[in-house]
């Protein structure tokens, strides 16, 4: 599966900047940039230099001086890849790095596809499948969650737990294939209690992981947040202050917002996805009813609601609504926000403060419109969703890929338990649970298919 020939690719991002980095991996990857680069100090040759070292010099294009460059010399085993590296910095024309990248290619390097890199890591045995898609996942991370997530699952945390899992599970099935073959004398090898316990256990942990996927999820794509409210109580108003933008159309007129208005912001390092939706009223106009409907759907998907009222009007219609509200939502976090503080009577905030509020609701008095007390609402957020409560080796899974697998696995292993309840045969027992470990190996790449890796990789930038 792994080509042998060498790649070549620019590794920052396109365009003009200070610097710029030219990378190769490959058998000849040494040779292939001594016959651009030169050394100025009369330096031995690349190939007889120590690894992990940096060498300054020029890169040549015949007698034409293209740039003067640092290069970086990595050997095989020991690098990224597992295969010698060389890392050209230079100057960060679009020029040079074209001109340096072809020149690259006419003596014997190829262009490098999207992930390729870290795809020969995985091949050469350098980091198995999900470290390698934690490194895409570090280099998307747009916030301090997500960065601290994709480090834990690049060094290998998650995979140590699979892994685990997997070496147990499989000690046993050799066990019962073992019984397979001495079917005749009647004899067990494995013990069925054990296999029970390891078999619930890991079921556990299974269903534990699935579970942590709804977090993962929203660490790694930034919290969905469900602004919803009758009409004209601010909602769009709220939403241009939390993005600082005029975003949606603030208007007098009842029903403005139509649709789902969408938008992502990252506050203090924490991602917020935020959804505006229509206002909540009956209505006879089609276009609007959907969009109302629409509203309820958001709330399904959302991890904070927030439930925006008109503090300056009659505070019982707001109580009815939180009641209704809470009728369609689970587990979601309520923030009820009284709007238009700076309007409203004092008697009328303590009324609504004295309301009793369930575990996962909290209350906060606003004026969206000149952002009076939106701090308040910021830290409730969130404190909502508390991602620093999430300890170092605390496994959380964020890729769709691994979910997936995990749910798949989890079913096997409830067939093993089943079986061994009803005291299945060997022959279906050992099935089923080398159904379990193929979709554990399918998460670590202990069972992988070019079509799986073809899929990961094309999502990686060239160059890495």
């Amino acid at each position: 599966m792994l080509d042998q020939s060498t790649i070549c690719a620019i590794s920052t991002p396109p365009g003009i900047g200070g610097i710029a980095v030219i990378r190769l991996s490959g058998k000849v990857a040494v040779p292939v940039t001594e016959k651009i680069f030169q050394s100025p100090a009369n330096e031995k040759r690349l190939a007889d230099q120590r690894a992990n070292t940096l060498h300054f010099g020029v890169i040549k294009s015949g007698n034409e001086l293209i740039d003067e460059v640092v290069v970086s010399l990595f050997k095989a085993p020991h690098s990224f890849t597992g295969e010698d590296i060389i890392e050209i910095t230079c100057h960060g024309s679009v020029y040079i790095q074209q001109m340096i990248l072809q020149l690259l290619i006419s003596n014997g390097a190829r262009m490098a596809k999207p992930g390729e890199f870290t795809q020969r890591a995985f091949l050469n045995g350098k980091m198995d499948l999900s470290q390698a898609e934690a490194v895409a996942d570090l280099i998307a991370s747009g916030n301090a969650a997500a960065h601290k997530l994709a480090i834990s699952q690049m060094r290998g945390g998650f995979s140590r737990e699979i892994n685990q899992l997997r070496a147990e599970l499989l000690r046993f099935a050799a066990l019962v294939e073992l019984e397979l073959d001495f079917s005749e004398e009647d004899v067990e090898f494995a013990d069925r209690s054990a296999l029970i316990e390891l078999s619930t256990r890991i079921a556990i942990l299974l269903k534990k992981l699935t579970e942590s996927f709804r977090l993962g999820n929203v660490i790694k794509n930034g919290i969905p947040v469900a602004i919803i409210g009758e009409t004209n109580v601010g909602k769009s108003t709220l939403l241009n202050a939390l993005l600082n933008e005029d975003k949606a159309i603030v208007s007098d007129i009842h029903g403005t917002t139509r649709d789902v208005i969408e938008d992502v912001v990252n506050i203090d390092g924490t991602l917020f996805r935020f959804s505006d939706t229509a206002g909540i009223r009956e209505t006879i106009d089609i276009i609007e009813s959907m969009g109302i409907e629409r509203s309820y759907n958001q709330l399904d998907k959302a991890e904070i609601v927030l439930l925006v009222t008109d503090i300056s009007g009659a505070v019982q219609p707001i109580v009815d609504r939180i009641v209704k509200i809470r009728e369609k939502i689970a587990d979601q976090q309520l923030i009820i926000i009284g709007n238009k503080v700076d309007l409203a009577s004092l008697a009328s905030q303590n009324q609504l403060s004295k309301m009793p509020l369930l575990p996962r609701e909290a209350l906060v008095f606003i004026a969206a419109k000149n952002h009076t007390n939106l701090d308040e609402l910021i830290q409730l957020m969130k404190r909502a969703v508390d991602f620093d409560s999430i300890g170092p080796e605390e496994i959380i899974v964020s890729n769709v890929r691994h979910y997936e697998a995990l749910m798949l696995a989890f079913s096997a292993i409830q067939k093993v338990i089943e079986g061994l309840q009803t005291g299945i045969s060997g022959d279906f027992l050992a099935q089923d649970i080398c159904e379990c470990l193929h979709y554990l190996g399918e998460i670590t790449g202990e069972v992988s298919t070019d079509e799986i890796l073809g899929h990961i990789f094309k999502h990686f930038c060239i160059g890495k």
